[in-house]
């Protein structure tokens, strides 16, 4: 088997970056940027969009994931977010990064302090995730 390329956390932070620059969030003017590195390599970005309705709201994880995967891409290597404060994912964007990137690395950073990088394993980010249950294998 190929020995994977190594994965470059600042590239990908800066991807995010770019990325939360691009955020639609009039209401909470808290901005938020993705980026999750597929196994092909590429870089698929998103960005948080805020409704005036908050809960038709959706972050920016959730945004990069969609678009990944409705252009069909399905396997992920690392994944990437940037906010102010350097904020973890919330609990719907943990389950569909266990979903759909599990055995991911998730790399977080303050967008004010970019090179202050905190990395976790999607997998430990939702203990007993919904996929993990019994009733959700049956």
């Amino acid at each position: 088997m190929p020995k994977q390329k190594r994965i470059d956390a600042r590239a990908l932070v800066a991807a995010a970056l770019t990325a939360q620059r691009r955020a639609v969030a009039p209401y909470s003017r808290f901005k938020v940027g993705a980026a999750l590195l597929a196994a092909s390599g590429e870089i698929i970005t998103g960005a948080n969009v805020e409704s005036a309705s908050y809960g038709l709201s959706c972050c920016a994880e959730r945004v990069a994931l969609f678009k990944a995967l409705t252009d069909g891409t399905h396997a992920f290597r690392a994944a990437a977010v940037v906010s102010p404060g350097g904020v973890t994912p919330c609990g719907a964007c943990r389950q569909l990064l266990v979903e759909y990137a599990r055995d991911a690395i998730l790399f977080i950073a303050d967008s004010g302090k970019p090179g202050v990088i905190r990395r976790f394993r999607v997998r430990d980010l939702l203990p007993s995730a919904f996929v993990d249950l019994p009733a959700a294998r049956s």
